[in-house]
């Protein structure tokens, strides 16, 4: 017998039908459905809801095999063949992490094909891999945060199998996996979960309605939504999440569902003898996220750290719109590399307001920069430019080996988004597949009228309906032996390297950082122990007042006196004497 549950406190009757055959169900007081039928192991089944003959999946749906709006299918983690018993796992602070989606880091776009390239990941040096949602979406192929099934596994990836080969392969090569959860909001197609109950609050962000974590009712909302983020962990191995956007998630209860959730995952961490990360993505620039629970806390381990991607990029490439508009000097970048947030209770002209809190950054009492994630791009970065073009199209090669070097070069936990190490020339454009016409259609009105507010002609922003978008959004792997990429590639792998090799670069307090510059020479020099980071950011060949030992460097640089000259867009690792 096979029990089958469901909460659903808003129908009067609510049925079962498993692969065909309707069975009645009993409901409990507290809103849950109860029954008890022979099934067999990979059974069809769904509910029916009051006198609607539409059969609906399961809101903790295991398996999709046809798609979100179609019936489950039973799957059981437990027969799944794992060979990472010995696997210990790893801490996320002041690791590596890459970034990828899985659907265009291969030409295939399954779990499986991504499984080939893992001793690529490995030789680079990474120490995490982190997969953009894999829940179930509506359509063949998408980003992943329009989910409506949280608990199942898009199914053209591999599906749940897929899931399971994929992070026991990372496990055996050393290899960590984060998998991105979305809990803020759910997709446009798909989204049966209203029908069974409150899952959704009066509040919204601009992904839509937002989810039911405080209002009315809202105890089993929040069970849902934890009891997912564990079954990442549990039953598919998963080392920790990244959460997305969790500045939307509107909770005025004491317990915050992000300090409950950290705790829950301590738990499952101490039960399963292996670390456990959360990582966060908020713009709110609010400590409290990363600060421990005994101090008052969430006790999240770490989060995304915008204000540092928007210092280096902004510094390096000059660009200076929309929320870019407060950042690009040296003394900003310089500022950032040592406090973490820029915008602290400081004015946001983007915002139009006082935006943020300090980060104390003092050694002993305050944050480690491991805590904060530090980057050059994310999918975010890249996608949501209204062409999808990366740093590296746009950059010269000197410039995206400036920006690594920052990034890569400092205390901070460290990421890199798919094909930033070699300079990808292909794109990372905004794609979906809704299967609805009238969905399709005002996906792609509204991208373009998006940007065309911005100044774009329409014409020029890609359809994200259309194949080829996702198409020409894949990596094209033949580039990485091939001059500059190659070039490129190889002092990525050499940074990432020295994050270990040295022993300076453990220091995870960013209080012991120095950082100097001149902002009409465009050079900056960042200085851990005897380390000295020095960047030249513009065009032209300059001195700056550092010199030693060349560890590594982009470039040529050529010692004069007490000083080290730079080519122009180049950086030079020097290590002085001790």
């Amino acid at each position: 017998m096979t029990e089958f549950r469901v909460w659903a406190p808003k129908p009067e009757r609510v049925r079962l039908d498993v692969d065909g055959h309707v069975h009645p169900m009993t409901r409990s007081d507290d809103g849950w459905w109860h029954a008890n039928v022979d099934a067999a192991p990979d059974a069809r089944y769904g509910f029916l809801l009051d006198d609607d003959p539409t059969v609906l999946p399961d809101p903790r749906s295991p398996r999709q095999p046809e798609g979100v709006h179609e019936r489950s299918q039973l799957w059981d983690p437990a027969p799944a063949a794992w060979t990472d018993g010995d696997w210990a796992g790893r801490p996320v602070g002041g690791a590596v992490i890459y970034e990828l989606h899985v659907g265009t880091f291969t030409a295939a776009g399954t779990f499986d094909s991504a499984i080939e390239k893992l001793d690529y990941l490995v030789d680079l040096g990474v120490d995490f891999v982190e997969v953009m949602p894999v829940n179930s979406f509506a359509g063949t192929h998408g980003w992943g945060y329009d989910g409506v099934l949280w608990y199942s596994v898009h199914e053209p990836y591999g599906g749940p199998d897929g899931l399971v080969r994929f992070v026991d392969a990372c496990h055996a090569r050393g290899l960590g996996v984060l998998i991105d959860a979305v809990f803020n909001h759910l997709g446009p197609s798909g989204n049966y979960l209203p029908k069974f109950g409150p899952y959704l609050s009066s509040a919204s962000n601009p992904w839509g309605e937002g989810i039911n974590i405080a209002d009315a009712d809202s105890d089993e909302v929040r069970r849902y939504i934890i009891g997912c983020a564990l079954r990442w962990m549990r039953d598919f191995h998963a080392d920790g999440l990244r959460l997305d956007a969790v500045h939307a998630l509107v909770d005025t209860t004491a317990i915050h569902i992000l300090e409950e959730m950290a705790a829950e995952t301590d738990w499952l961490s101490r039960d399963l003898g292996r670390p456990l990360s959360l990582v966060a993505e908020s713009d709110l620039n609010d400590p409290r996220l990363i600060t421990p629970r005994d101090r008052g806390g969430y006790g999240v381990t770490a989060q995304w750290a915008d204000d540092i991607h928007h210092a280096i990029h902004t510094a390096v490439s000059g660009e200076r719109q929309g929320y870019y508009a407060d950042f690009g000097s040296l003394a900003t970048l310089a500022h950032t590399l040592r406090r973490g947030f820029f915008h602290a209770a400081t004015y946001s002209s983007f915002r139009r307001r006082r935006h943020g809190r300090p980060l104390d950054t003092t050694e002993g009492t305050g944050i480690p920069g491991t805590r904060l994630v530090a980057y050059t791009c994310t999918h975010d970065q890249v996608g949501n430019r209204a062409l999808g073009d990366r740093p590296s199209q746009n950059l010269t090669a000197g410039q995206c080996a400036v920006k690594a070097a920052l990034a890569l070069g400092t205390p901070y936990t460290a990421m890199l988004f798919m094909g930033e190490e070699y300079g990808a020339s292909t794109p990372f454009q905004f794609f979906s597949s809704h299967p609805e016409p009238e969905l399709a259609k005002a996906t792609a009105e509204g991208r373009k009228a998006e940007f065309a507010g911005h100044g774009w002609d329409a014409d020029d922003i890609p359809d994200p309906q259309d194949p080829e978008t996702f198409r020409r959004s894949k990596l094209k792997w033949d580039e990485i032996d091939s001059g500059d990429h190659a070039r490129l590639l190889r002092v990525y792998r050499e940074l990432i390297a020295l994050r270990y090799d040295d022993p300076d670069m453990a220091d995870p307090w960013l209080d012991h950082l120095a950082v100097d510059f001149d902002e009409d020479q465009r050079w900056i020099v960042v200085s851990h122990g005897r380390l000295r980071i020095a960047c030249n950011l513009g065009a032209e060949p300059v001195k700056v007042p550092v010199t030693g030992e060349t560890v590594l460097a982009w470039g040529r640089p050529g010692v004069d006196g007490d000083s080290t000259l730079l080519d122009g867009h180049s950086f030079a690792v020097l290590r002085a004497a001790g």
